[in-house]
């Protein structure tokens, strides 16, 4: 069992950015791959990027790559999504999420564990 706890998330001016946190319970943090998703109002839950159980090799959502990075320190049980240049569109509540299976990609049904997820509010 993996409790994921999100923080992080508030309110910035467009072009600003945010460093969001999830910390991990569980002793077995490093053989999860993980994501973030986000999901506005009105709209469905999307992926936004992922990161193998190593940290080595990392996927984004077109709209985000080159402003976003996502990364993770095992030791301490804890994926970070680094968010630069944000816009408008970026406005959402964001979700860290862990799979068993190793998985970082886009499809949120191979995610076993969810965080309950911190609100992102970007003002134009």
């Amino acid at each position: 069992q993996v409790q994921l706890v999100e923080s992080g998330g508030g309110l910035v001016q467009a072009g600003g950015s945010l460093r969001l946190s999830c910390a991990a319970s569980g002793r077995t943090f490093s053989s999860y791959g993980l994501g973030w998703f986000r999901q506005a109002p009105g709209k469905e839950r999307e992926f936004v990027a992922g990161i193998s159980d190593s940290g080595g090799i990392t996927h984004y959502a077109n709209s985000v790559k080159d402003r976003f990075t996502i990364s993770r320190v095992n030791a301490k049980n804890t994926v970070y999504l680094q968010m630069n240049s944000m816009k408008s569109e970026d406005t959402a509540v964001y979700y860290c999420a862990a799979s068993a299976r190793r998985y970082y990609g886009a499809t949120s049904s191979l995610y076993n564990y969810w965080g309950q997820g911190t609100q992102v509010t970007v003002s134009s």
